[in-house]
């Protein structure tokens, strides 16, 4: 629904209200939810961000990037003490598969989405970490991706990204 008039929109791949342009939120059936996942029911399922996908805005089972999330937690005791509170757990997401990025959980969903919506080519503006989840996801699921870098991006990252398949570079590169 729409963030500023409060308007329905399609579940179509579009971001922005056809009434005034503003942003589009997610809305959730909470009760439907509450009812079809339990703590246990959750507890059995695969360790990975699918194992909340009532809560994502999928309409089937992922058809790709399955094993995306779960990334570890890491204490970090001196970094507590420093805050002067008992723990501190870090989320360690350089083992997120599989362009080792944080993106890699939203964008697994934005991908499975896009192919729900029959998408063949996504892309991104990016400097990094988002250009190399999208590439790298985009390539699993068979999808041309798109990925714009500004034109001084140093070699370093533009590699990060361009050792994954099936995504298009403008002129200038």
């Amino acid at each position: 629904s729409c963030r500023a008039c409060g308007k329905g929109a399609p579940l179509e791949a579009v971001a922005r209200c056809g009434a005034c342009g503003a942003a589009l939120d997610p809305v959730y059936d909470w009760k439907a939810i509450q009812g079809a996942v339990s703590r246990e029911a959750l507890a059995d399922r695969p360790r990975t961000i699918w194992r909340y996908r009532e809560l994502l805005p999928l309409d089937a089972a992922p058809g790709t990037s399955t094993e995306v999330g779960w990334t570890p937690l890491v204490e970090a005791p001196r970094l507590a003490e420093r805050w002067g509170v008992r723990r501190v757990w870090l989320k360690c997401d350089s083992v997120s598969f599989p362009s080792l990025s944080f993106k890699d959980r939203v964008v697994a969903v934005a991908i499975n989405k896009a192919l729900e919506l029959g998408i063949s080519t996504v892309g991104c503006p990016s400097t990094g970490n988002l250009a190399n989840a999208v590439a790298a996801h985009a390539a699993r699921a068979g999808l041309q991706a798109w990925i714009f870098i500004p034109h001084n991006l140093e070699l370093g990252k533009v590699v990060g990204t361009a050792v994954f398949p099936d995504f298009g570079f403008g002129p200038g590169l």
